[in-house]
């Protein structure tokens, strides 16, 4: 008989979206040298890596400022091709972060991270869980006290599980899929979390979600 060879642990699937061409080379040197990272496709744009068949379910590292889709919109259409998003940019100002996460962004780091903390964020995403630095988690936790203090927003459980997900930057349509509804019920719901809460941007309801308790806080690291 033959000695059985031990299982080798699943690697995790990344991509990187990064214009800048010393930036982008540098955060693909440090993912390939990681033995628990699998590489695939570096681009310097949305565009490029629509084309690059990227399996879905990988952590993508995106820079926000790109030609073409950018910013919160960039976030969005990744997000939307099965992908969890790592923003790692120059830009870290309260609009930037704030829109990212409303993107449904699962961390957001800015540049000056060091190649360790950008790979402790993709474990951390990977596991189903978000990484924000502590300096921008602290913003966003202020943001959301700011804006939304106050005695706590009367949801229903259904409200709830609506918001959760677009805190999760679900689109409506998997929503939909998620919950076993129409689309049409998902905004339904979605126009009476509005008209309770006073809030019509995905950015504003993801920060009343952290508020409620309905998402964690961004983690701390």
């Amino acid at each position: 008989m033959t000695e059985e060879q031990p299982m080798r642990r699943e690697r995790i699937k990344v991509g990187v979206i990064e214009d800048h061409p010393l930036y982008r080379d540098a955060v693909a040197r440090v993912l390939a040298e990681a033995d628990d990272i699998e590489l695939g496709a570096v681009e310097d744009s949305v565009a490029k890596f629509a084309v690059s068949k990227q399996p879905p379910g990988s952590v993508i590292v995106l820079d926000l400022k790109l030609r073409g889709v950018a910013d919160a919109a960039a976030v969005l259409e990744v997000n939307g091709m099965g992908h969890k998003v790592l923003v790692v940019s120059a830009h870290a100002g309260k609009n930037e972060v704030l829109g990212a996460i409303g993107a449904g962004a699962h961390g957001y780091l800015s540049k000056d991270a060091d190649g360790e903390e950008i790979l402790r964020a993709i474990r951390t995403i990977h596991a189903g869980n978000t990484y924000v630095s502590p300096t921008l988690a602290s913003m966003v936790i202020d943001a959301s006290h700011d804006r939304n203090a106050g005695p706590r927003i009367d949801l229903s459980k259904r409200e709830r599980e609506v918001l959760k997900l677009v805190a999760g930057g679900e689109r409506d349509v998997d929503i939909a899929e998620d919950l076993g509804i129409s689309v049409r019920t998902v905004r339904s719901y979605l126009d009476r979390i509005r008209d309770k809460t006073g809030e019509r941007r995905r950015a504003g309801l993801t920060l009343i979600a952290i508020k409620e308790g309905i998402v964690p806080e961004p983690a701390v690291h």
